[in-house]
């Protein structure tokens, strides 16, 4: 089982609010399959303790102004690693040192990753192909009418 499309668009929106504090090593985990608990975790560094901060406070203000509740703050004071629980998604914001000491990814290696998209670069969305078209029609009918558009976008929807 994997996670389902309002937990993938959470965890975007959450990406993307840690993109714009400057975060690195931005990733979301799908571990709806191996654990219980939540469905994506989403992992971010910071250079140090105050970006560590930035990047928290960005991300719960964008969940919070898009409706989503924070069911848990762990670790805030320290800001040295900051666990914040939507419920669906579980946001893990970690000084550099200690993301390479604890590393998530390799304990959850095996989990699918969620594409986080850069917020500078536009992504292209193409629609479906039509089915009742020669190959070669089909793709350049998809080609004309694909859209470009921007990670932002998702920062619209409500949820």
């Amino acid at each position: 089982m994997s996670a389902d499309s309002q937990a993938i668009q959470l965890a975007i929106l959450a990406g993307l609010a840690a993109k714009s504090k400057k975060a690195t090593e931005v990733i979301a985990l799908d571990v709806s399959a191996r654990l219980a608990l939540t469905d994506i975790f989403i992992l971010a560094s910071g250079n140090n303790e105050r970006q560590v901060r930035a990047i928290v406070e960005a991300v719960d203000e964008t969940m919070s102004r898009h409706g989503v509740r924070l069911a848990r703050r762990e670790g805030f004071q320290e800001c040295r690693w900051v666990l914040l629980d939507y419920g669906e998604i579980v946001v893990h914001v970690q000084h550099e040192s200690d993301r390479q000491f604890y590393a998530l990814e390799r304990l959850w290696a095996d989990a699918p990753v969620v594409p986080i998209p850069d917020p500078d670069e536009p992504a292209t969305v193409a629609p479906h192909a039509n089915l009742g078209q020669a190959p070669h029609e089909s793709a350049t009918a998809t080609a004309k009418t694909a859209q470009s558009i921007s990670p932002l976008d998702f920062l619209a929807n409500k949820y």
